[in-house]
């Protein structure tokens, strides 16, 4: 729990003409690649802290954001009819589960914790891509699977929940992993319900975060309206790509991703 003087002090102190255009520059980009890969909240939480914001506010604080582009982007793929699918409410329940236990234990322990596993997922999905595309990217015509088809989806999802409930930095790769991988569903879909799910726990995670008093809604609310334009743009940019191409632009974006996180 943080008093309310710290509070205070950062929404007086912090919220400079500089720090509201880091805010939305950052979120713009972390809205386009999160939508489009994932990795973007090593972009964001840094962000956050350039403010002095200590890693377990910024990691709370950056859920607002996350969240509110997750619903801009799953709306767009909706829209676009690439969220037709008859397994999504299992789906996003396993996720979810995970998600609690996830931001359960986040706010007892600082997410720093998670960081080599953030590399260790990032990197293996870039050699994925790499070495065996098929993977994240089924050949046209693949069929896809339901949970029930594809047993070992469920521990994936779970993990990819928890995951996304500690930290979020990177959850988008596992998440792809998880769908493109164990259900075999195509990159656009893939991102389609990587997104829906990524609502899912993080609005668990944000509640838990919110009842905790961590969560700055100032700063959270300017991130997220970069990050919400930056969801709409990658959305009508996904649609129109060939899974060639995605698949390159998700390989681009985890050495990105990689790159910022050993920064971090």
């Amino acid at each position: 729990m943080h008093d309310l003087d710290f509070q205070h002090s950062i929404h007086m102190y912090d919220i400079t003409f500089f720090t509201i255009s880091l805010l939305i520059s950052m979120g713009f980009l972390a809205g386009i690649i999160n939508t489009m890969a994932g990795g973007g909240s090593n972009l964001t939480i840094p962000a956050l802290m350039v403010m002095g914001l200590p890693a377990d506010i910024a990691n709370a604080t950056n859920r607002v954001s996350v969240l509110l582009q997750s619903f801009t982007a799953g709306r767009g793929f909706s829209r676009h009819g690439k969220l037709d699918i008859p397994d999504l409410k299992k789906i996003v329940a396993v996720t979810l589960i995970g998600g609690l236990a996830g931001a359960s234990l986040a706010s007892y322990m600082p997410a720093a914790l998670l960081k080599p596993t953030l590399l260790i997922a990032m990197i293996t999905m870039a050699g994925i891509i790499l070495f065996k595309p098929s993977v994240v990217a089924p050949p046209e015509g693949t069929k896809a699977l339901q949970i029930s088809e594809s047993p070992k989806s469920i521990p994936m999802l779970f993990l990819a929940g928890f995951y996304g409930g500690f930290v979020q930095a990177g959850v988008g790769f596992i998440l792809l992993a998880a769908l493109a991988g164990s259900l075999r569903y195509d990159l656009v879909r893939s991102n389609a319900l990587k997104i829906v799910c990524t609502a899912g726990f993080t609005l668990v995670a944000l509640a838990i975060f919110v009842y905790n008093d961590q969560v700055l809604w100032v700063p959270g609310l300017i991130l997220a309206a970069g990050s919400m334009l930056g969801a709409h743009l990658a959305v009508n940019i996904t649609i129109k790509l060939s899974q060639t191409t995605l698949k390159w632009i998700l390989f681009i974006m985890t050495l990105v991703a990689s790159a910022a996180a050993m920064i971090y």
